[in-house]
């Protein structure tokens, strides 16, 4: 594969979706939504090649949740890209404006990124939402998907491509890498001529990997080790839907609960009631040395335990003496991903909220709303963990850049 090729008609294919009108990338996107789900029997049965190989390989249930689609996947699909196309464009909005004393007009303008490269694991959704996201906020994406999913992401990727071309757009505003090897991913880290931003979304090691050696300016998404935080004053009948919620609707998922932090003013109370709707979903617990007096049948924690994104049906738990602890605890063991607290107090929940360094911190609700679709951005691209430029479930807003548009009359310096 031609990975230079790659990136030309990338460059070229960034200048004219930039052009196309807010009216024209919606009618693409709900053309594109609408090919998918009138594909969804090809898109499926792709997919059931690429499940099937996962599972003879021996791959973790957890990742073959992240990697199976199913009929309301698909339909999940469409309808992020439908909510996108009704977002109103981010591109052109003036972030400020001024006069300088020398009659200089000066407006800081929000414009594309460019060409934006995203590497990911597993979840072939991420094929289409990527690319709706980058599409709307005027971008052209290049992707590299894992081989795992390769036959789901081949056949998403073309049901796009074809659908652009039918609507007289650039099919090369997306554009998918089928290559699976490792150097083939070297060399896209190093495609900094074309690429304007790469995007890692997976597991840690992958994170890391494209952190260390990519040469394109990399926005890093983190792995999730989410805590919620149980406080003395929390009311329990909230607490125990929250938590079963956090930790179990979806285990493969980065913003499942890994570690309960738990008041010991209320533990007695929690974590028997607790323990026994977690064995119910078959959740294992491990705790420390007050959590195994009151839930007896629970495992030993360690240090690993409270710094692991598990991806399982396994909660780590920590026993505390006082809020301050808890958000101690917490900051030593997070991911800066999402945190929560259960409190029927109104100053420790602002505390917590304020003091906790994470992306997005919750009160009494479950970690599982981080997420673009979630938070109303149609989808996203990822949950960034990082400081600088975005942060949180990152939409359409986040995959824009600004530039300085100033107009004179004849001024020189």
């Amino acid at each position: 594969m031609n990975l230079t090729e790659m990136g030309k008609a990338a460059a070229a294919a960034k200048y004219e979706v930039q052009k196309m009108s807010a009216s024209a990338k919606n009618a693409a996107l709900l053309a594109v939504a609408d090919a998918l789900t009138g594909n969804c029997g090809r898109i499926l049965e792709a997919n059931g090649r690429d499940v099937s190989r996962a599972q003879e390989n021996g791959m973790h249930p957890g990742m073959v949740d992240r990697l199976r689609l199913t009929e309301a996947r698909v339909e999940a699909m469409a309808e992020g890209l439908r909510q996108i196309a009704g977002l109103p464009d981010p591109l052109g909005e003036v972030l400020d404006r001024f006069t300088r004393p020398n009659g200089l007009e000066i407006e800081k303008r929000r414009v594309p990124l460019g060409v934006i490269g995203i590497i990911y694991e597993s979840r072939p959704n991420v094929t289409a939402d990527a690319f709706g996201l980058c599409f709307k906020a005027g971008n052209a994406c290049i992707l590299k998907g894992g081989k795992d999913a390769i036959d789901s992401n081949t056949a998403i990727a073309e049901s796009i491509r074809a659908s652009l071309a039918e609507c007289g757009a650039c099919a090369d505003a997306i554009q998918l890498i089928t290559d699976t090897d490792r150097e083939t991913t070297e060399r896209f880290m190093k495609l900094n001529g074309y690429v304007d931003v790469l995007i890692p979304r997976g597991g840690a090691g992958l994170i890391r990997a494209v952190v260390e050696n990519s040469t394109i300016p990399v926005i890093e998404t983190g792995t999730g080790n989410c805590h919620i935080y149980v406080d003395e004053y929390a009311d329990i009948q909230k607490a125990i839907p929250i938590i079963i919620n956090a930790k179990t609707q979806r285990i493969g998922v980065c913003n499942a609960c890994e570690s309960l932090v738990i008041h010991e003013n209320i533990r007695e109370k929690v974590l028997p009631a607790l323990a026994e709707a977690l064995r119910s979903a078959s959740v294992e617990i491990r705790g420390d040395e007050r959590t195994l007096c009151s839930v007896p049948d629970a495992s030993t924690a360690d240090e690993e335990d409270y710094g692991k994104e598990y991806l399982d049906y396994i909660l780590s738990v920590k026993t505390v003496d006082s809020l301050d602890e808890a958000i101690a605890h917490i900051n030593r063991y997070n991911t800066g991903h999402s945190d929560s607290i259960i409190t029927e107090n109104a100053d420790n929940a602002q505390r917590f909220l304020n003091e906790v360094d994470s992306a997005c911190v919750y009160a009494n609700a479950s970690t599982r709303f981080t997420d673009g679709f979630e938070f109303g951005f149609g989808a996203e691209i990822g949950i960034s963990t990082q400081k600088l430029h975005a942060r949180g479930p990152m939409g359409l807003k986040e995959l824009t850049t600004y530039k300085y548009v100033i107009r004179g009359n004849g001024q020189i310096r």
